[in-house]
């Protein structure tokens, strides 16, 4: 379990055990490989990062990350591996999210113009992506960092 603070201050509990906070998590939060490369979407407001949102009424968490990867960056999921769970205690609301790691069969045109401008492609994540102010304020704290370290054991990513 790790426990840190995120980019607004917001205490962070994260873990890579299976559920650990809530077998049905609202949201989910997806990291997305395509030919070798990051799969990210690019968000209006918030900038660069990996697609994720709400679990739908009637939708479960899987179910959420298969849609949000597909209206967010017109990726088709052809695997989805749970990976962890993490909690955020805000000032008004708490909010727990299940991480996956997918594997992308195919890109499409993406089917939320209101939110994002659509999928990017990175070889490579830059090493100031903390400081980078391109990426979300969801890439710039500790979840993304063991995450990634989580994604790289299990699927001999470099």
């Amino acid at each position: 379990m790790y426990t840190f603070t995120d980019y607004y201050q917001n205490k962070v509990e994260l873990s890579f055990d299976n559920h650990p906070f809530s077998p049905t998590p609202k949201h989910v939060w997806v990291i997305c490989r395509y030919q070798n490369q990051w799969l990210l979407t690019h968000h209006l407001r918030r900038g660069l990062e990996f697609p994720g949102g709400k679990v739908e009424d009637g939708e479960t968490p899987d179910e959420a990350a298969v849609r949000e990867v597909k209206e967010e960056t017109g990726g088709i999921v052809s695997s989805l591996q749970y990976i962890g769970q993490y909690k955020v205690s805000g000032k008004d609301k708490i909010i727990i999210k299940n991480i996956y790691f997918a594997e992308i069969s195919d890109v499409h045109e993406h089917t939320h113009p209101d939110e994002t401008k659509g999928h990017v492609l990175l070889e490579e994540l830059p090493e100031n992506i903390k400081e980078n102010r391109k990426f979300s304020f969801i890439m710039r704290d500790d979840v993304l960092v063991h995450s990634l370290a989580q994604v790289r054991s299990l699927q001999d990513i470099k």
